[in-house]
């Protein structure tokens, strides 16, 4: 690499620069998770020399014994890396994402009578691909500060960048775009509602597709996750911009993007059920434990067939043809057949939409009460939802500080509905399992029966504990405050 070979090539000061290098190169393997968490913090994981080292942006390295580590942290044997990755994301598991060789060197300043001064242990990485970047950590000895700061100099001065401000993954990865679950769309006041339909749309057809080969794969239960988000959010545009495409059209591209989601709802349910494993025998006593263990077999049972199923479809030729038809038709926009609202301004539809949504909201929620029906509770969720997508979709043209100020509430009123919500659909699908369960062992199926049974009690007493906290939340998210920043933002100020 050039830069090494600048930083020792000549004295720095009145100091000579002399390199010692390692013999031997090693294998190393970097990690992260498939959004890049620890590159968005940049923060480096690397296994070398059966060791599993963790470079924090600050230059504090940690170290522990290595293993295979593509697992998720909390299966991760203990130790400082361990702990220090405790932040990540749970539902994440850790994935090589590069592999290559390392040479190690050390780097020494020595004055005339070959007495050190300062230090820098440099690692040179190597990826398969043919990228290479170095990592210089540099050392200072007590009386010496002078010869440090020169070291610095000299480092900076070959192109070094501290890593909290640098990107080690995109040296090594240059052609690898980061994962965004969120893309930054860049809704502009002028621009006109088809075009921000189009682009929202077109922008996450890609999201959905990154996550096809996790799916796959069965990497972890987030691809299936952020796919059925991205394929949720292209749905939303499609029924809240009314009029923006022809009707038609409209109904044709619900239809298509619905046979899309249809086939990962089921798997998504196990997911679910699996992950919430331990939360469900927390919520009944020990002596019915054994009726949930042979249930949660069935689903795991169940589970890896309906994942074998989704695979087979995402790697189809009809699936690819299709996804990839609804791409080409999004990205040349050419076929889009244009609406009698295409035309009216991105701004002003979305103030539209989005009060028109607000005081849905508000007219629901002022109504809930203990009597009121689970159905309408459900749809003043759906209802949050809908707002929610909204104002991601159009933040850009408002405010941020004042529009940060709603998202907030809602979000907070959002996962209140969701557990109520949640808590309603398991007592459903309980239910729906215990009347289609078949089992040879009338013994065993009593004890499914019973264990179940208590669940669904303990579930629908958590459920109207959760009702009782909606109308809390939704006078939070409704204060006065909030009211006049909604007219404010979106209905000129007016009542």
């Amino acid at each position: 690499m050039d830069a090494i070979d600048d930083l020792y090539a000549s004295p720095i000061g009145k100091l000579a620069a002399v390199l010692t290098q390692a013999e031997e190169t090693a294998t190393f393997t970097l990690y992260d998770t498939f959004d890049q968490s620890l590159r968005r913090a940049r923060r480096v994981l690397i296994e070398f020399d059966d060791r599993l080292e963790l470079w924090e942006p600050d230059g504090t390295t940690l170290s522990q014994q290595a293993e295979h580590c593509e697992q998720f942290v909390a299966d991760m044997t203990d130790g400082p890396v361990k702990h220090a990755l405790s932040d990540l994301p749970a539902l994440r598991r850790l994935m090589a994402i590069c592999t290559g060789q390392m040479r190690l060197s050390d780097l020494a300043l020595m004055d005339d009578e070959e007495k050190t001064q300062a230090r820098a242990s440099l690692c040179l990485l190597y990826a398969d691909d043919g990228a290479s970047t170095a990592v210089a950590t540099l050392q200072g000895l007590r009386g010496y500060d002078k010869a440090l700061a020169q070291l610095a100099d000299r480092t900076r001065a070959c192109g070094g960048t501290p890593l909290e401000k640098g990107d080690l993954h995109a040296q090594l990865l240059p052609d690898q775009a980061p994962y965004v679950a969120k893309p930054d769309i860049g809704v502009g006041k002028t621009e006109k509602t088809f075009d921000a339909a189009t682009d929202i749309i077109a922008a996450y057809i890609p999201v959905a597709r990154q996550n096809e080969p996790g799916i796959v794969s069965d990497i972890d239960t987030e691809f299936l996750h952020d796919y059925r988000i991205a394929l949720r959010k292209i749905r939303s545009v499609l029924s809240l911009f009314k009029g923006v495409y022809a009707e038609d059209q409209t109904q044709q591209l619900k239809a298509r993007f619905s046979a899309l989601m249809a086939p990962t709802g089921r798997l998504r349910d196990l997911d679910v059920y699996l992950l919430e494993k331990g939360d469900f025998y927390a919520l009944v006593p020990d002596s019915l434990h054994g009726g949930l263990d042979r249930m949660f077999a069935m689903f795991a049972a169940e589970r890896q067939e309906a994942q074998k199923s989704l695979s087979s479809h995402l790697r189809s030729k009809s699936y690819e043809a299709e996804i990839g038809k609804l791409a080409r038709l999004f990205d040349s926009r050419k076929r889009l057949k244009r609406g009698p609202n295409a035309d009216l301004p991105a701004y002003d539809f979305a103030c539209k939409l989005i009060w028109k949504r607000y005081r849905k909201i508000c007219k629901i929620a002022a109504g809930i009460n203990a009597e009121t029906e689970d159905e309408e509770v459900h749809q003043l969720r759906i209802h949050c939802k809908k707002l929610r997508y909204l104002m991601e979709f159009f933040g850009p043209v408002f405010p941020k500080s004042e529009f940060k100020s709603l998202i907030k509430p809602l979000k907070r009123l959002q996962d209140n509905l969701g557990l109520f919500n949640d808590y309603s659909v398991q007592q459903d699908s309980l239910r729906e399992f215990l009347n289609g369960l078949e089992t040879q062992n009338r013994a065993e199926g009593l004890e499914i029966a019973q264990s179940v049974g208590a669940l669904i009690a303990v579930l629908h007493q958590r459920q109207l504990t959760e009702r009782a906290k909606v109308v809390e939340s939704f006078a939070r998210f409704n204060s006065r405050e909030t009211q006049k920043t909604f007219r404010n933002l979106f209905h000129g100020g007016k009542e």
